[in-house]
């Protein structure tokens, strides 16, 4: 699972394994050690949700999708959710979660677990 910070916008990727277990799960979670601090992250279903929902506490991002699209996410060919939410504070954060596609460019990265892209067919 990657995870991108952008001014006010998150954006979460997924590798099949991560969207399947997700999927089947309900959850799945990353966590980077920094030494003193440990910062995680992850996505979980909510069967109370209707919207792509985020919370930061206590170091941990968590990314709440609705459960009932969230079930089937693996054996769809959907590729990305997204929604735009009003904080407590008033401003506007967007949320996006993605399948992850292999890159276009050559990457040190490992990729074998990545969806195939479409524009390398």
């Amino acid at each position: 699972m990657k995870i991108r910070i952008k001014g006010d916008s998150v954006r979460f990727r997924l590798t099949q394994s991560e969207v399947k277990s997700l999927s089947t799960n309900g959850e799945i979670y990353d966590s980077t050690n920094f030494g003193s601090q440990v910062f995680s992250y992850g996505v979980i279903l909510k069967s109370n949700a209707d919207q792509l929902h985020i919370s930061f506490e206590n170091n941990r991002v968590i990314l709440e999708m609705p459960e009932a699209v969230g079930k089937v996410w693996f054996e769809n060919e959907i590729i990305t959710y997204d929604h735009t939410m009003k904080t407590a504070y008033g401003n506007v954060l967007y949320l996006l979660l993605e399948k992850d596609f292999t890159c276009l460019d050559n990457t040190i990265e490992d990729q074998s677990d990545n969806y195939p892209n479409p524009k390398l067919s």
